[in-house]
Formats: C-alpha cells, sequence, structure tokens
C-alpha cells in the first residue's frame, strides 16, 4: 500500500511540503499519497490575510496576523527561494522590501506552476487526531467549515504546517482593566489610520512592537512609547518615540513603569507574542515550547522525537522563512520516503542537545543568525533542494540589522543583491515613509507617492519637533493619500 501522508496547513510550511513531493515527482520519484487540509478558503496562511479580527465567517479563530500597509521588515534576498527567484516571478528586478501583496503573489506563483493546488482540501479544519502504537497510524479528524461534515482519514505520516504565530500570549497587567482607551494584542491590529493624533503604548520590544510603533508614527500618531521586559531595542527612534521598561499597573489612563515614571495613553497595543498550540494533538504529540531558534524535542528541528512519523515545520524562530520552511520540507520529505534513515533515539538526543548548548550561547542577532544558518546548511546538505551562499545570507542578515539601528524609518529603501540570480535590488518609487498605497498594482507601476508630497512627507510634517508644537500638526497623512489618490 502506498504511503500515506497527512499535512496540517496550506501557508508557506505546507505548500512548501506539498513542493517537496512535487520536486521529487518531476524528478521521477515515486510520491505517496497525500491530503492537505486549509481551513481558510485559499492558501498562504498568514500572508492570506484579512480583515476580520476574533472569529472568521465560520466561527474559527482568525489565523492572520497581518495587516495593512504591511511591508516586509528583512530583506526579500534573504527568504528567496532557491528554485524560484523574484526575477523569475516578476520578470525584473524589483525592491528588497516589498509589501504583502507582493510576497503574497511571490509565494502563489511558485505553486502555481506546480500541480498541488489538488491536494488541498480548502475550508477544512483539523479538529483530532490520534496515534495508533500498534499499527503506527494517525487517525485524523476535519470538518468541511461548509457543510459542518465531519471526516476521518488515516495516515502513515503527518505533517504540522500551521505555524505558531496566530494564537497570542496575552499578559495580565494590574489595574488594565481600569484603562478607559482601546486595547488590543498585535494579532488584531489591521492598520494605523485610527491612531492618527493619539499617544500609542506598546508593550513588548521585538518587531511586532517595532513595525506597529513607526507605522503608526508614519500614519500621524502623537507619541509611540514602547515598554520592554528585559533590554530596550536601542533603535535611533524618531522624535515622538521612546523606549520605557515594563509596565508595572495601570491606574485608568495611565500606565505606571517600572523606573517609577508614568505616562498617560489612549491606545495600548500588546505585542507579546504568540503561543504554541495545537488543539486538534493529544498532549503527547504537542510541542510546547517558547519562541526559541531550535525548539526542544525537535530532531533538526522538524521530527518529533517521541515519533518520528511526526514532523514539525515552521515551528522555530525566525531569521530565514520561506526557503528554511523549504529545506525543513525537503529534509521531512526524505525521512518520510526512507530516502533519509535516521540514528537512533540516543543519538537523536545527543544531536538535540548539542544544538540547545549552542543556542544557549548566542550572544546577540548576528550569532543567532549565523546559528540559523549553520542550522539550514544540515538540512540542505542532507537533501536534493538546491543549495545557495547561506554565508552571503547571514551577511545579509546582519547589513540588515545595522541599517535598522542606523534608520529605522528608512533601512526599507536600502538595496541588497540576491544570493540566488546576483540581481541588485531596484530602489523603489516611493521612500517607505512615503508610501501610502501597499497595493501590487501602485508597487510594480506606480506613480511614486513621493512626488504626491512636494519635497516628500518628513518627521516636521508629523507634530513636534524642535521648536514645532502640537501633536500630529501639518496635513493628515490618510487625507492627503486620498486626496492626492490618481
Amino acid at each position: 500500500m502506498a504511503l500515506r501522508v497527512g499535512i496540517i496547513g496550506a501557508g508557506p510550511s505546507g505548500l512548501a511540503q506539498l513542493r517537496a513531493f512535487e520536486s521529487a515527482r518531476q524528478k521521477g520519484a515515486p510520491i505517496p499519497e497525500i491530503m492537505c487540509f486549509e481551513k481558510q478558503d485559499d492558501w498562504g496562511g498568514q500572508w492570506n490575510n484579512s480583515w476580520r479580527i476574533g472569529l472568521d465567517a465560520h466561527g474559527e479563530p482568525v489565523h492572520t496576523s497581518m495587516y495593512r500597509h504591511l511591508w516586509s521588515n528583512g530583506p526579500k534576498e534573504c527568504l528567496e527561494f532557491s528554485d524560484y527567484s523574484f526575477d523569475e516571478h516578476f520578470g525584473r528586478a524589483i525592491s528588497s522590501f516589498p509589501p504583502r501583496e507582493v510576497l503574497f503573489d511571490y509565494i502563489k506563483g511558485r505553486v502555481e506552476k506546480s500541480d498541488v493546488r489538488k491536494y488541498v482540501q480548502f475550508n477544512t479544519v483539523a479538529r483530532h487526531t490520534s496515534y495508533n502504537e500498534d499499527t503506527q497510524e494517525f487517525t485524523l479528524t476535519v470538518e468541511d467549515l461548509k457543510t459542518n461534515l465531519t471526516e476521518t482519514h488515516v495516515f502513515d505520516k503527518l505533517v504540522v504546517a500551521t505555524g505558531h504565530f496566530s494564537v497570542p500570549s496575552v499578559p495580565e497587567f494590574t489595574g488594565i482593566k481600569t484603562f478607559p482607551g482601546e486595547v488590543l494584542h498585535a494579532h488584531d491590529f489591521r492598520g494605523a489610520e485610527r491612531f492618527y493624533g493619539k499617544r500609542l503604548l506598546m508593550i513588548g520590544s521585538s518587531y511586532s512592537a517595532e513595525d506597529i510603533g513607526m507605522q503608526a508614527h508614519k500614519m500621524g500618531a502623537a507619541s509611540i512609547t514602547l515598554s520592554y521586559r528585559t533590554a530596550p531595542m536601542g533603535y535611533d527612534w524618531p522624535w515622538n518615540t521612546v523606549e520605557r521598561p515594563l509596565v508595572t499597573h495601570f491606574d485608568g489612563g495611565t500606565a505606571h513603569f517600572r523606573d517609577g515614571t508614568q505616562d498617560d495613553f489612549d491606545v495600548v497595543v500588546l505585542c507579546t507574542g504568540y503561543q504554541h498550540k495545537y488543539p486538534f494533538l493529544p498532549s503527547e504529540l504537542s510541542l510546547k515550547s517558547p519562541n526559541v531558534l531550535y525548539p526542544a524535542n525537535l530532531y533538526k528541528g522538524v521530527v518529533w522525537q517521541q515519533n518520528t512519523n511526526l514532523f514539525y515545520l515552521g515551528a522555530q524562530d525566525q531569521y530565514y522563512t520561506f526557503n528554511m520552511f523549504d529545506a525543513q520540507a525537503w529534509f521531512a520529505r526524505d525521512v518520510m520516503t526512507g530516502a533519509i534513515d535516521l540514528p537512533s533515539l540516543a543519538e537523536r538526543e545527543a544531536d538535540i542537545q548539542l544544538w540547545l548548548e549552542r543556542q544557549a550561547g548566542l550572544t546577540d542577532h548576528d550569532a543567532e543568525a549565523d546559528f540559523q544558518s549553520d542550522y539550514l546548511r544540515e538540512l540542505i546538505d542532507a537533501t536534493d533542494y538546491p543549495s545557495f551562499d547561506l554565508d552571503a545570507v547571514s551577511q545579509l542578515f546582519k547589513d540588515w540589522m545595522h541599517n535598522k539601528h542606523t534608520d529605522i524609518l528608512g533601512y526599507r529603501d536600502a538595496v541588497h543583491r540576491s544570493v540566488v540570480t546576483g540581481t541588485t535590488s531596484t530602489k523603489h518609487h516611493t521612500l517607505w515613509l512615503n508610501a501610502l498605497d501597499d497595493s501590487l498594482e501602485r508597487y510594480l507601476h506606480g506613480p511614486s507617492q513621493d512626488k504626491d508630497t512636494e519635497a516628500g512627507l518628513t518627521d516636521r510634517h508629523r507634530g513636534r519637533q524642535g521648536n514645532i508644537e502640537g501633536a500630529g500638526a501639518g496635513p493628515s497623512l490618510i487625507h492627503h493619500a486620498i486626496t492626492s489618490a490618481p
């Protein structure tokens, strides 16, 4: 009987697994019987974003955490598929930091060229999984969200590709229930336009806080305060942005901080991360981990240590994304099909411990980039996934992080070189700070929005700078975008 493989999720990780099998099929190798289940009505996972928050049209938790005016916060050259370049997809060079819709188009482009959509059942959510030790089979119950009918499927191998940036981690703060303004988690953020003239408190000190905070600045927020638990991010922030230690408590609209200071706010955004949550899995198969570069209990970051028929893709913190999911999917494919023989339980555990020990010694972001580059190198060396210059990509990460520290509002205007094609990206027609239309059409074909703003919108247009008084003084970015639309 043919090997039966179930894949839960058709986001970038699940699509990588489908592409891995399709690559093998194109080379003449037999592939398993494959079924992929996706609860949304299209593939793309996070990138298939929605205006909805909380629950979707079927009463299921909304998956995506993405939002309007979301532009890549890392160079596209660091996530480029080695078997499908940006040049191939768009037919020309584009800028290094495209918006969400452009990256979604790129993700879809590769799988649309492959005959893999036939494997995906959309509007279908995984409900329950059990594993029979005697037969070594998974029994997976899924529900069709349109008909409300459940089905049961049996698989020899199961791939969990649902990601881990959808279930918010929401801490409690003393007195926060007395806060009279808006309180939301970053998962429910859909755009900063409504923050014009508002005083924002962002609790958290990672990518979400940084990106939402700077989008709020771009959209005319009066002030942005970033509250950190461990250490400040330390960027050269614009004039209306400060960092403070963690909030200790709220008293109405006033937040009190660990350093004894306090301030009044209109909005609180909890940028406090996400949980690994797999409600369709029993506890003995469910990964429980903080967001780290190398989760414990996954051999090569992919294979469940206590059951090597179970695979996780994209379960770690990420410098690399799309191309790392590829490397993991190729590795998982070869383990499933027997092309890679797994070592013993003890040998796998020793290998995991070596990676965990190295992870514990990482001292900065540069070391973390090198760590994940070395991790990918191991996976790629074990399979036929097309190799690329990982050292060059690691250096791209370091250059990007340096640029962020020197110019947090302008780093997206930098250009980088693809290690896949050798192409240097183009300068985008509009500075990120002025780009108020993030559509695919406007991105690819213009016109520039820099000219809409005469000399370009700068910090002095957005409120108090130097001796200029008034939060949000000057033209409204939102109204300007509307009146200047072609």
